[in-house]
């Protein structure tokens, strides 16, 4: 299932795994790259020697090509990691949250591939003006922290896809082989998940988080912070309902900010503690009823969509 993507990462198939931020696992990164597919170690706003500890744990997992997400504007030190990330020679770098301009030529002078995350026609088009390689767009549908503008990936891709001539990657209600044909139908060259990784076997986060994705349903995730400009996509538990009742009651934004921070979403994610932490969760969760293996997970993915493409081109003769 090579294109242009995959020829550029020098993956096997065009599915990336999304960063997840201060919980992003290297084991989980590293079964996804270990299996043809792109696995990304996540910044947050993690100190760099943590997330240097991360990277290099990684690198003893893997031989094959794998990713670090920096999101500019939320990491204390983004200019230090960049020049860590050089030293490493990390592979792939991920620039979201901020502006990429400012450090794209320097990692493309090290012939580091360099991805970036957009929400909007207007950021994909200075992405791909300021040199980026692949541009990964990500629609509402999506888990955790989410735009303003609130596009889908349905309306997003074909959109983007019209006006930029890097490969697009679709991220954003994505779980299964469908939605993979069905980014690839609307132009993009693969797809970006990361609900989906958390419900499989090699994913290291607490059961009570897996349990949740699992038995969801289509009105099992919740946003918060519209209020605030701090649009979240969280799964509904008893500490979301907290949340929502910050909100209501027009809580100053520090407080909210407080209950959102990655303290507390390590409780809910690591710890399973759902009464006192929170966990992010994308719309796709109520399609999601079972944990496989990664390796299970991307090749049942990449063989339904081979058949649903072909299938559909088999309808339109």
């Amino acid at each position: 299932m090579g294109n242009l993507l995959t020829e550029r990462l020098n993956i096997i198939y065009p599915i990336l795994q999304g960063g997840m931020g201060n919980i992003s696992d290297p084991g989980l990164a590293a079964a996804v790259s270990n299996v043809g597919g792109l696995g990304t170690i996540g910044a947050g706003n993690m100190p760099v020697e943590e997330v240097l500890t991360k990277i290099k744990e990684m690198m003893k997992r893997t031989s094959k090509p794998y990713c670090v997400n920096v999101p500019i504007s939320v990491h204390p030190h983004t200019e230090q990691l960049i020049q860590e990330l050089i030293e490493l020679k990390v592979p792939v770098v991920s620039l979201s949250a901020g502006n990429p301009a400012p450090f794209v030529p320097l990692l493309k002078e090290h012939d580091i591939t360099v991805i970036c995350v957009s929400s909007t026609v207007s950021q994909a088009k200075k992405a791909e003006a300021a040199g980026v390689d692949i541009i990964v767009c990500e629609g509402y549908e999506a888990a955790g922290i989410n735009a303003l503008n609130e596009s889908t990936t349905m309306t997003l891709i074909p959109q983007v896809v019209e006006k930029v001539s890097v490969p697009v990657v679709a991220a954003g209600g994505i779980a299964n082989g469908k939605g993979l044909a069905a980014a690839l139908s609307l132009g993009a060259l693969g797809v970006q998940m990361g609900t989906r990784f958390i419900a499989t076997k090699e994913s290291p986060y607490h059961d009570n988080y897996k349990q949740k994705i699992i038995h969801a349903t289509d009105e099992s995730t919740i946003i918060v912070g519209r209020r605030y400009h701090r649009i979240r996509r969280l799964m509904k538990t008893n500490y979301v309902h907290k949340l929502t009742e910050l909100e209501m009651k027009h809580e100053k934004p520090d407080l909210f900010i407080e209950e959102t921070s990655e303290d507390h979403h390590k409780l809910g994610a690591i710890v399973g503690d759902l009464d006192n932490g929170f966990i992010n969760g994308g719309q796709i969760a109520g399609l999601i009823d079972d944990c496989p293996t990664v390796e299970e997970l991307i090749a049942t993915m990449v063989r339904d969509a081979k058949q649903i493409l072909k299938f559909s081109m088999e309808k339109l003769m």
